[in-house]
């Protein structure tokens, strides 16, 4: 019997972009469904009633929620194919790790800084870029974070280079000039079809959040 994969998904969805690279690598079909964050279908609160969060993978009827979670699992079930985690237990252990400092700092990090001003605006901008030094710092002088190979850390960091334009925008400062070692890991990861496919628009997604912080302040007064 042939798999049944759907996708619950935001097309601007930093995490959401990191499961269509992880099905893309791995060859696998599926259907995709774009969500309203805000008028959720039934189906996300059925399949996630934890967070009604996406990304959500449904394979066979049965749910697998989180990203970082949902591209292990992808990695697990088409294991025949473009390997995603390292087969080396530490450096397997090592990936996970930067994966989940990514999701507990970047946007929460972000967020800080959109939705701010003046102190508060500066110190959430410095605090991003630190984030991104380290990230760099920690990337050394290897091709992928996974060595020669792109591999789980890259394909978990890679989707928030869709955002950059919009972190530079407001947050006035430049990744190339911060960041320069990273920004060519960037351009070595969009080489492959796999990413350079499936990521969004930059300036459409800049464009999205400038109409989410506009709905943002019209519902604040």
């Amino acid at each position: 019997m042939a798999d049944e994969v759907v996708l619950l998904d935001v097309w601007a969805s930093m995490f959401g972009m990191r499961v269509r690279i992880a099905l893309a690598e791995k060859g696998v079909e599926y259907e995709y469904k774009e969500e309203n964050l805000r008028n959720k279908s039934d189906l996300l609160l059925q399949m996630n009633p934890c967070h009604k969060k996406i990304p959500v993978l449904i394979h066979n009827g049965k749910p697998i929620c989180e990203s970082a979670i949902i591209v292990q699992y992808i990695d697990e079930v088409w294991k025949d194919k473009a390997p995603i985690l390292p087969s080396d237990p530490y450096e397997r252990a090592q990936a996970r790790f930067w994966v989940d400092y990514i999701d507990k700092k970047v946007y929460d990090t972000w967020r800080k800084m959109w939705l701010s001003e003046g102190e508060e605006h500066e110190a959430g901008k410095k605090e991003l870029i630190s984030i991104f030094k380290l990230l760099e710092e920690t990337l050394g002088d290897k091709s992928f974070y996974g060595g020669d190979t792109f591999g789980f850390l890259d394909l978990g960091l890679i989707p928030f280079y869709t955002w950059f334009y919009t972190f530079e925008t407001f947050g006035n400062f430049k990744m190339e000039t911060e960041c320069p070692k990273l920004m060519d890991w960037v351009k070595r990861c969009m080489q492959k079809k796999t990413v350079s496919k499936t990521l969004a628009d930059e300036k459409k997604v800049y464009e999205d959040v400038l109409g989410m912080l506009k709905a943002i302040r019209e519902s604040n007064h």
